[in-house]
C-alpha cells in the first residue's frame, strides 16, 4: 500500500485539504500548467478547486490510483500535485503525472516529488511507470531524467490539445529494477550553457530564434546545399525552435546558434546529431548568414562543436556530408581536420525524382586541429 503521507525531504506528499483551494486555483490557473494540461479549465475557478479537493482527488484513490498534493515540508503550503493513473495491477504498471505551481519552480521540488512517488509505487508492487510529456515542455522532461526515467519513444497523437486536436507525447519510463539516480544523457548540457573561443559563441537554439533561423534557412544558397533543395516552411522552423531543447534532452540532435561574441548578433547555426549511436559516430552541419562569411566563423564554430563532441559527449568519430561542388564547405571541414572519405553516389534525394551524390568527410579525435 502507498501511504497517505510521504515525506520527501523538503517536500511532502499528502491528501488535498479544503485550505488548499486558493493555492490550487492559482497554481492550475497558471498558463504553463494550463498549456500542458488541457483538461484543466481556463480560467481555473475556485469552485473547481474545491470540487477537486472534495470529489476529484478522493475518487482517484477509490478507483485504484493516487492523487497527492505536493506541499512544502516546512510550511505545509500546497505547491503542486502528483498522481498515479491508468493503474493496471495485472500488468504492474501505471502512469505518473506531476504539475508544479509557479512559486515553487526551479528548486528541485518536482524532481523530489516524482522520485518519492516512484519509490513508493515500486514498493507497493508496481514494476513499470510511464511519464508522458509534451515536446515543448522541457522542464517536465528534465524532471523525468532527474528522477531516473528513460526516453522510450513518441506516442503519436496520444494527447489532446485545448482546441480539440491531437498531439504527440514523449514517453519516459522507469522499471523497478532500474538504478537510482538521474538518467545519463547522450547529449549533455553545454558547460556554462555555451561554447566560446572569445570570437564566436555557440548557444542552444530556442523558441525566440524563429526569425533568424527562417531568414537563414530560406536563403537560396543555403537551400541549394541541402537535400532535397526545398526551403522549409515557417511553421517547420517554428516547430524546430520550439522543440530544440526536447530534441537535445532526448539525445536526437543538439541545435545551436552561432553568435558574434563582440556584438551578440546571430551569425548562423550548427548542429550535432547522433548518426550511429552504437558506434559512437556523430554528424555535424552548419550554415552562415551572408554578412558573416569569409571571417573564419564557420571554422571556429565547427572546431568548438567538434571539441565538445569529442570531449563531454564522448563521441569516437564525426562525419559531415556535403554536395560535391560545395567547395567552401570542403575548405572549412579540412581546416578543422576532416578528411575526404568517399563519394556516396545518388545517396540523397533531389528534385523531381532525381538523386544527389554525397561527398563525405570524417575526423577522429586525434585529428582535430
Amino acid at each position: 500500500m502507498i501511504p497517505e503521507v510521504v515525506e520527501a525531504g523538503a517536500v511532502r506528499l499528502r491528501p488535498f485539504r479544503p485550505g488548499d483551494a486558493e493555492d490550487l486555483a492559482a497554481g492550475c490557473g497558471d498558463p504553463e500548467v494550463s498549456r500542458f494540461n488541457p483538461d484543466t479549465p481556463q480560467p481555473y475557478p475556485i469552485a473547481h478547486a474545491r470540487s477537486w479537493i472534495t470529489e476529484g482527488a478522493p475518487a482517484a484513490w477509490t478507483t485504484g490510483g493516487v492523487a497527492y498534493a505536493i506541499a512544502d515540508a516546512a510550511t505545509d503550503r500546497l505547491v503542486g500535485g502528483a498522481d498515479l493513473s491508468r493503474v493496471a495491477p495485472a500488468y504492474g504498471q501505471a502512469e505518473l503525472g506531476c504539475w508544479l505551481a509557479p512559486w515553487a519552480r526551479r528548486r528541485g521540488v518536482a524532481t523530489a516529488a516524482v522520485r518519492a512517488l516512484t519509490a513508493y509505487a515500486f514498493r507497493a508492487g508496481l514494476a513499470r511507470l510511464e511519464l508522458l510529456t509534451h515536446a515543448e515542455n522541457p522542464a517536465g522532461q528534465r524532471v523525468a531524467l532527474a528522477a531516473g526515467f528513460r526516453h522510450e519513444g513518441v506516442r503519436r497523437a496520444a494527447g489532446r490539445s485545448r482546441d480539440g486536436g491531437r498531439r504527440d507525447l514523449i514517453a519516459w519510463t522507469r522499471l523497478s529494477g532500474d538504478p537510482d539516480g538521474p538518467t545519463s544523457r547522450p547529449l549533455p548540457d553545454l558547460p556554462g550553457g555555451r561554447l566560446t573561443d572569445g570570437v564566436v559563441i555557440l548557444r542552444p537554439l530556442g523558441p525566440d530564434d524563429v526569425d533568424v533561423m527562417y531568414r537563414l534557412h530560406t536563403l537560396a544558397e543555403v537551400v541549394a546545399n541541402q537535400a532535397p533543395p526545398v526551403p522549409p516552411t515557417r511553421a517547420a522552423i517554428e516547430r524546430r525552435c520550439r522543440t530544440a531543447e526536447s530534441a537535445w534532452l532526448t539525445g536526437v540532435v543538439a541545435r545551436l546558434l552561432i553568435v558574434d561574441a563582440a556584438s551578440g548578433e546571430p551569425a548562423g547555426s550548427c548542429g550535432l546529431s547522433r548518426s550511429d549511436p552504437a558506434s559512437g559516430e556523430g554528424s555535424v552541419g552548419y550554415a552562415l548568414s551572408p554578412g558573416w562569411r569569409g571571417r573564419g566563423y564557420a571554422t571556429r564554430a565547427l572546431r568548438l562543436l567538434a571539441g565538445w563532441a569529442f570531449g563531454p559527449v564522448g563521441m569516437a568519430r564525426l562525419v559531415a556530408g556535403t554536395l560535391p561542388d560545395n567547395t567552401a564547405s570542403h575548405r572549412v571541414l579540412e581546416k578543422v581536420g576532416f578528411r575526404r572519405e568517399g563519394l556516396l553516389r545518388g545517396r540523397l534525394p533531389g528534385l523531381d525524382g532525381t538523386r544527389i551524390d554525397d561527398l563525405v568527410f570524417g575526423v577522429l579525435p586525434e585529428e582535430l586541429r
